[in-house]
């Protein structure tokens, strides 16, 4: 279908986890779901140019230097292929982001910070880790 419209929303809440929205060659859009504050990611970068645009709750992104930036609905982060971030759930509920990035999502190579490796080429992706500390199923 060359055009669908879809609530991203509704879609986070019956999902309830990273959702792939749409992947074109050009172009791949998802919805990311984080239900509980605490809940982050690790920091990881991308090797294509991404934006996150915040729906619902409060999207705190941690960068290397120690720096963070906070979105909250209807605000947008524009990250170049290469950057390193963290997305963590600061806000009082479901936090839910849209995110867009360029290129199939096939192509796209998660670095993690630490080890500077990807980690889809040993099949991973990134993991959503509650403010607990126990990784997400």
């Amino acid at each position: 279908m060359a055009i669908e419209v879809i609530d991203t929303i509704e879609v986070a809440n019956r999902e309830k986890k990273r959702t792939v929205v749409m992947n074109t060659r050009k172009l791949h859009s998802w919805v990311h779901y984080y239900p509980k504050p605490g809940d982050h990611d690790e920091l990881h970068c991308h090797n294509e140019d991404q934006t996150f645009m915040c729906l619902d709750g409060e999207c705190t992104m941690r960068f290397p230097d120690g720096s963070e930036a906070v979105l909250k609905p209807h605000m947008a982060a524009l990250i170049t292929g290469g950057s390193f971030y963290q997305l963590v759930n600061s806000g009082d509920g479901p936090m839910i982001l849209m995110g867009t990035r360029s290129g199939s999502q096939d192509n796209i190579k998660i670095i993690d910070y630490v080890t500077r490796k990807d980690l889809r080429a040993g099949g991973g992706e990134v993991q959503i880790t509650n403010g607990t500390g126990e990784a997400e199923t």
